[in-house]
């Protein structure tokens, strides 16, 4: 597949099979992500394939946070349940994290490179017929949300990749043309 056919083709996919990944695929898509350009070569990328206890411990943190939206408490715990089995029965789910220089100026590079590996994550499983959708938020600071995937102290989870088998084609949102946010500068 020709990259600038990925790079357009490539949209967020929310409902996968349940066909499982093998752990090939994802160590090839795991190689690709840490091909990503990164300044002083820190290489600051951790990748934690979660399993199923893995993403049904996250999927309860998820949910607990969103519960806390809901007055009703039965209506509360059906949001937590719903989330965690959704988070469970994901084919497969990838946390990506960085480790946390103690220079803010290395730190947002390696932010910049680690979201770059990302990127090479999503259009190489693109490229291979698989789906993905990143997930970022105020979740990924949470203690018990850490705690569920492992991450130790000094790094940061920066996006979780669900991946899978698409269950239906994915229908991307119309995006303007790169010539509205461009300005040629003399």
């Amino acid at each position: 597949m020709d990259i600038h056919d990925a790079i357009h083709a490539r949209r967020s996919v929310k409902l996968f099979t349940d066909r499982p990944i093998a752990r090939e695929q994802i160590e090839r898509l795991l190689e690709a992500a840490a091909q990503a350009p990164n300044h002083r070569m820190t290489q600051p990328w951790r990748f934690y394939v979660l399993g199923p206890e893995a993403r049904r411990a996250y999927g309860a943190v998820l949910g607990a946070r969103k519960a806390k939206k809901v007055e009703d408490p039965e209506a509360a715990r059906a949001v937590v349940e719903k989330v965690t089995t959704a988070e469970a029965a994901l084919p497969c789910e990838i946390a990506v994290s960085m480790v946390l220089d103690a220079s803010p100026e290395i730190r947002e590079e390696d932010y910049a490179a680690t979201m770059m590996g990302v990127q090479n994550l999503m259009l190489a499983a693109h490229a291979m017929g698989l789906g993905t959708h990143l997930k970022s938020g105020a979740v990924m600071d949470d203690p018990r949300a850490r705690a569920a995937v492992g991450v130790p102290d000094g790094e940061r989870i920066v996006a979780l990749v669900q991946l899978g088998e698409p269950a239906a084609a994915a229908q991307g949102k119309p995006r303007r043309a790169a010539a509205e946010f461009t300005t040629w500068v003399p």
